[in-house]
């Protein structure tokens, strides 16, 4: 094993700007704290830690929130879909639907204890396999099946032998993608509950497109409560956004932008961050995450994106490894979108079935992925959030073209054909421009469940089409807790560029500490990976 002394340095730029579009004042190079390379986790024992994780206190965690900007939560009313649930189904065709990790699921590892709410749902499709992280603990599935082929496992199971708080701490907030360049998985979570001056973001990287082989392990100094970690796949690095807090009771920081050096970390080799410190008026920032085959542009900074009042913000992070100075992060460019009011004023507020149990929104952020995609003639991002919708939350998205120059809203809207209550969603586009946005679901009379909707590239713009239910719940959650969520993830399975995989929480009985997950895949017909549908579909979506 390497390793280095932790190390921070600080190098200064030039000055703010005095204009909407600035470039931020100083980049902080952080030096990785060590790195190694781990056993095939097919080999690593996780009994103790499986039995570890299963003793732990029942938690609930808390959110770290973040401040609205002054017009997020004005009484603006939302525009709804037109689309009424009498309409024809969503043409997607379901292909997988099972149960991920979650109450009563067991696999060769053991069974699996839930053990902290909410449990932060989130997973990717490699070449042959699907990989679900909830909060502490991870599986492998077979795409082909839906059987389990490794896990449930402890998630610091990753940094066994490592040493440090990354082996140590097993706190959560994860982050799993396939790395479709290099074919390569990608594993992040936190580790705080070390205190202050042990707060530390921990990656791993596996040499083969096997989940269950060997990883390049690292672990990066954080110089804050680095909360709700989300990363992304960028040619260049691997850029990731940080909601920074003094501590884990402290005041909120600001938001923080990283890109983590991808060439060395796919090598196994020593690497840097070069990170930038936002101020406390930006936070619930996500980096853009590469769908599809064609690279950004050659030099093409990543995209970062927040919430901001009625509008949206983006900037531009160049990284330059070799020479620190050149490394930028400018912005916001502020872009316009119809007005609209957090969901629940960001807080809490969804209604469920024979309880006065409400369950958080987090409209207070956009919600993971930021997903962009080059068709070669145009660059697009697609996101969601939840917003109020005269009562009922509702799912908010967005499509925005050209971000590298002058960026333009293509399209957006508010999904809300009905008042039940749709949030914590998550959006993609497969390789024809075709869309899929997933979420949960809830009102006073259905119990939380999981669903999607979608729209072919073809659909008039701003619409969706009917949603499809993937599983429906059967409890409400009780016993004073409203945690939910804190995020699903809709990604595109890396093989065809078609197929759409989405996870998100639900309840099989009224109760707490017991929820489950859902793993389903879809696809819209007509998608085909080929160039000559690209040089045939391209021109229409310009319109």
């Amino acid at each position: 094993m390497e390793r280095t002394l932790k190390n921070v340095t600080l190098i200064l730029l030039s000055g703010l700007l005095l204009s909407p579009c600035v470039s931020w004042s100083a980049v902080e190079v952080i030096q990785e704290a060590a790195h190694d390379v781990s056993l095939p986790l097919r080999d690593i024992p996780t009994d103790a830690l499986n039995a570890a994780e299963a003793s732990r206190p029942l938690r609930e965690i808390p959110l770290g929130r973040l401040p609205a900007p002054p017009g997020a939560q004005t009484s603006a009313s939302a525009a709804s879909a037109s689309e009424s649930l009498s309409a024809p189904l969503i043409s997607a065709t379901q292909v997988r639907n099972f149960d991920g990790l979650g109450v009563g699921f067991s696999g060769p590892q053991g069974p699996f204890s839930v053990i902290g709410v909410p449990p932060d749902t989130n997973g990717a499709a490699g070449d042959t396999q699907y990989v679900q992280w909830v909060n502490t603990s991870f599986a492998v599935f077979s795409k082909a099946t839906g059987a389990v082929v490794h896990g449930p496992i402890a998630g610091n199971a990753l940094w066994q032998g490592f040493g440090g708080q990354c082996q140590q701490q097993n706190d959560g907030d994860p982050v799993v993608l396939f790395d479709r360049i290099a074919r390569r998985w990608v594993f992040s979570q936190f580790a705080v509950s070390g205190g202050a001056g042990n707060y530390y973001a921990c990656f791993a990287v596996s040499t083969t497109s096997d989940a269950t082989g060997t990883y390049n392990r690292y672990a990066f100094s954080m110089p804050n409560f680095n909360d709700y970690p989300k990363i992304a796949v960028w040619p260049d690095a691997y850029y990731a956004s940080f909601n920074l807090f003094a501590g884990a009771t402290g005041g909120f920081v600001g938001g923080y932008a990283c890109a983590f050096d991808r060439t060395k970390m796919l090598a196994g080799t020593a690497a840097t961050a070069h990170c930038f410190q936002l101020s406390a008026a930006y936070g619930g920032l996500l980096p853009s995450d590469l769908d599809g085959s064609t690279p950004p542009p050659a030099g093409s900074p990543n995209y970062f994106m927040a919430l901001d009042t009625n509008s949206l913000d983006l900037w531009k992070f160049h990284v330059d490894f070799a020479t620190p100075s050149n490394s930028s992060f400018t912005g916001p460019t502020v872009i316009p979108v119809n007005a609209y009011s957090q969901a629940c004023g960001g807080l809490t507020c969804i209604p469920q079935p024979g309880t006065s149990q409400q369950l958080d929104s987090l409209g207070d952020r956009l919600m993971h992925r930021l997903a962009y995609r080059n068709f070669g003639r145009y660059e697009t991002l697609v996101v969601n959030h939840s917003v109020d919708n005269g009562g009922p939350a509702a799912v908010r998205w967005y499509e925005v073209r050209n971000p590298g120059g002058t960026p333009t809203v293509r399209q957006q809207g508010t999904y809300a054909p009905n008042a039940t209550s749709r949030w914590m969603g998550s959006m993609g586009m497969d390789a024809v421009g075709n869309i899929a946005v997933g979420y949960s679901t809830s009102s006073s009379s259905i119990f939380p469940s999981v669903a999607y909707t979608g729209r072919l590239a073809a659909d008039p713009l701003g619409t969706l089409q009917t949603e499809s239910v993937i599983v429906s719940g059967a409890g409400s959650q009780n016993g004073g807790i409203s945690r939910w969520g804190d995020y699903s993830a809709m990604t595109i399975d890396p093989v065809d560029d078609c197929t759409f995989w989405y996870t998100n929480q639900y309840l099989q009985t009224t109760g707490s500490f017991n929820w489950s997950t859902r793993i389903a895949s879809f696809k819209f017909p007509g998608c085909i990976r080929t160039s000559v549908v690209m040089s045939i579909v391209s021109p229409l979506l310009l319109q």
